[in-house]
């Protein structure tokens, strides 16, 4: 049951599983109680009224964070529960908030008062049952899968966070090995962590569905996430700089990528914005338009062309304008020198755009790359 909902989740990018109901205890048994001295949790400082946030666990990361806003606020490690008592995926929220809990032995009845044999720590936030995010008195063991299904924290990281959320605060647990996140900079990173569960396998193909959600996947090679597959580190690798694209002011669903010195924009997203026609042929890793050709890039089935490129095909020219890449239409005058797909010939450019796209290669509108390439791998194998 575990096993099904964990690999699940693997195919929503950034979500969370489905809740497993089981009742782990921490650590044989954890039931917390408040101490007669402490203080009502309602009185600690909690975070503004206007922010919205929750808490974000996961598992297989051993990782917390605090998303105010939508973004990430604060990122602590944690010790989360074994294989064997693994703590449950699903959505929650703090049910309780307690100050220098006493734990109690569900097995021996022995209660343990706040203090440094106490293996709660001196704050406990539960979330389900006998389940709670609390501190401990063995601090070594955060960022190990060490608990009967509790989250463990440090003891100063707990408290930060008890003082920053409130009763009611929704918990989200996952156990995602895949993470992609894109940073301030618009860099998408991502990371692989180890499967300590054992139950989510991965395959490059698996990595590039959650990358291609983030318009990256064809920018990085199966070897490549086959290498960091079998590294899984939970180190990051950074891919490359996505922007919004525009054309003559109206936004595209495709988006300018950046990397390596170099910007690569959706070919056919272009040519539908313009009303271009374009032709593709693979063998020559070339794009053909009734205003010329440039070099394209097949990238998992997805054509690009280069920043360069964009005045030959489409008499656009573009840059980076607030973190969106804008692409405005060239006078005639500009597009001249572009356009000369065939100095050494005679021929036109609408003669030039028709032999290369004869056999098939016109791929404007929704057809891909691996269309284009099927449409002229036939033609050729019935000459």
């Amino acid at each position: 049951m575990w096993k099904k909902l964990a690999v699940s989740m693997l195919s929503t990018i950034l979500l969370m599983g489905s809740a497993v109901t089981a009742f782990a205890q921490e650590p044989s048994g954890t039931t917390a109680t408040t101490a007669t001295e402490a203080a009502p949790a309602q009185e600690k400082a909690a975070a503004p009224a206007s922010h919205e946030q929750k808490i974000v666990i996961n598992l297989a990361a051993r990782s917390l964070a605090l998303m105010r806003d939508n973004a990430k606020y604060r990122l602590y490690p944690i010790g989360p529960g074994t294989a064997e008592t693994p703590t449950p995926t699903g959505f929650y929220k703090i049910l309780s908030k307690d100050v220098n809990p006493t734990w109690t032995s569900p097995s021996s009845g022995v209660s343990i008062p706040s203090g440094p044999d106490n293996p709660l720590g001196y704050r406990w936030m539960q979330f389900q049952g006998n389940y709670g995010i609390h501190g401990t008195n063995k601090p070594d063991s955060v960022g190990h899968y060490v608990s009967n299904g509790c989250v463990r924290m440090h003891e100063s990281d707990v408290e930060e966070l008890f003082d920053l959320v409130d009763v009611g605060t929704p918990v989200e647990i996952t156990y995602n090995r895949v993470v992609v996140e894109k940073i301030p900079d618009n860099t998408v990173v991502y990371y692989i962590y180890p499967d300590g569960y054992s139950c989510q396998p991965l395959e490059a193909e698996d990595v590039a569905k959650w990358l291609d959600g983030f318009g990256v996947a064809g920018f990085v090679s199966d070897e490549d996430i086959e290498k960091k597959i079998e590294a899984s580190d939970g180190e990051p690798t950074y891919i490359a700089k996505v922007y919004q694209l525009k054309v003559n002011g109206k936004l595209q669903k495709g988006k300018a990528v950046y990397q390596d010195y170099k910007y690569y924009l959706p070919a056919i997203d272009l040519a539908d914005a313009t009303g271009v026609q374009l032709g593709w042929a693979a063998e020559k890793q070339m794009l053909y338009s009734t205003y010329g050709k440039a070099v394209g890039y097949d990238k998992r089935d997805v054509l690009y062309c280069d920043s360069q490129g964009v005045a030959a095909l489409y008499h656009l020219k573009g840059e980076l304008k607030d973190n969106v890449y804008e692409l405005t239409t060239i006078n005639e005058a500009e597009a001249a020198p572009a356009a000369k797909a065939e100095p050494q010939t005679q021929k036109s450019l609408q003669e030039i755009y028709k032999e290369a796209t004869k056999d098939g290669h016109t791929v404007t509108g929704d057809t891909k790359a691996k269309d284009a390439k099927a449409a002229a791998s036939k033609s050729e194998k019935s000459r």
